[in-house]
Formats: C-alpha cells, sequence, structure tokens
C-alpha cells in the first residue's frame, strides 16, 4: 500500500486532470473501496456504482486534496459519506410487497445452522448483526487497519467517540459470539 508521500504526487497529477494518475488511483485503492461500501450498503450493486461516483469526485475534487491525510483516508471518507447518504435514500423510498414477498428466504433451518462449525461464517453473520456505526468502526479499525485517528478522519467524529464506539462493538461482538457458541474471551 503507498503511503501518503507516494500518493500526493498521483493525486497531483490527477488535479492537473491527468487521467492516468486517476487509473492508477483506481488500481490501487478500487478493491479497498469497494469492499468499505459494501460493508455498509450490503448489496453489490450500489457499492460498486458507488465506488465510481467515490472515484469521480477525487476526479473533480483532487485540487482541494491538502495531503493531511493518506489518500485512502481521503477516499474512505468520501465513501463513507456517499454510502451513508445511499442508505437514507433507500430508507426514505417506499417498501415495495411484492418484490419483497418475491425474495427467497435463504436462511439456514435451526438445524443446519447448528452443523456449520465455521467460525469465518459465524463471525461474518455477528458483524453483520452490529448497528451501522459499531460495524463501519470495526471495519476501518480491523479491516483497514487504521489507527484510531485515522478513523476518526473517515467518520468525520472525535477520536473518543471512535474509542468508545469500538469498545461497544467488541463487547456486541463478544456477546454475539458467545450466542453462537463461541467464547473468544473477548471484553
Amino acid at each position: 500500500m503507498a503511503g501518503v508521500a507516494d500518493e500526493a504526487p498521483l493525486i497531483a497529477r490527477i488535479a492537473a486532470g491527468d487521467t492516468a494518475a486517476l487509473r492508477e488511483l483506481f488500481a490501487r485503492h478500487h478493491i479497498r473501496v469497494y469492499r468499505f461500501i459494501l460493508r455498509l450498503v450490503r448489496n453489490p450493486a450500489p457499492a460498486e456504482e458507488l465506488t465510481n461516483e467515490v472515484f469521480l469526485e477525487v476526479w473533480r475534487n483532487a485540487g482541494r486534496f491538502e495531503g493531511a491525510s493518506s489518500a485512502i483516508t481521503w477516499m474512505l471518507s468520501i465513501a463513507h459519506h456517499r454510502a451513508v447518504s445511499s442508505l437514507r435514500k433507500r430508507r426514505d423510498q417506499g417498501w415495495d410487497e411484492r418484490a419483497a414477498a418475491a425474495i427467497p428466504d435463504t436462511a439456514d433451518d435451526p438445524e443446519v445452522a447448528a452443523q456449520k462449525i465455521d467460525k469465518g461464517a459465524i463471525l461474518r453473520r455477528c458483524l453483520d448483526a452490529l448497528s451501522p456505526e459499531h460495524k463501519g468502526i470495526v471495519d476501518l479499525v480491523y479491516y483497514h487497519e487504521m489507527s484510531i485517528s485515522e478513523a476518526a478522519e473517515v467518520l468525520q467524529i472525535p477520536e473518543n467517540t471512535v474509542k468508545t464506539r469500538l469498545f461497544h462493538a467488541r463487547r456486541r461482538l463478544s456477546e454475539l459470539l458467545e450466542r453462537a457458541g463461541i467464547d473468544r474471551g473477548w471484553p
């Protein structure tokens, strides 16, 4: 992963209208941005569209990038705002009963669920049960390996709020894992 020093000239080239620089930035970070958005919106099609919107916004606003943080932190901040806006819009849209009824129930029956021992699958289900705020913090700190200050910058919240949410997310995750039959001894 390229650092701040490597990304700043790339962002400057994008600000100057260099499409090759945008392609390079996209190649370096599009998967990470997509996965971040996917964890928030939980739907591949909108996640893909939102990822493209993030890089379009990078293209339009590269001249405003100050370099105080890494390019990925800046892009994930844009991605977070886009994803949250998308979720709000989706909440505002009406519920289509017929479309909802046509979606097959793919949930496992209790017998099959009890037979599953894959801790990774159980962990993913437990992570999905977290609130969006807690899931976002866990995603940034553990999956994107960001520091508390970087996560605070992406989410535009105080560092202490990140710490508090992370504490509660870990505690809730521990409870969910214990209910699922996995005791990791987490606080």
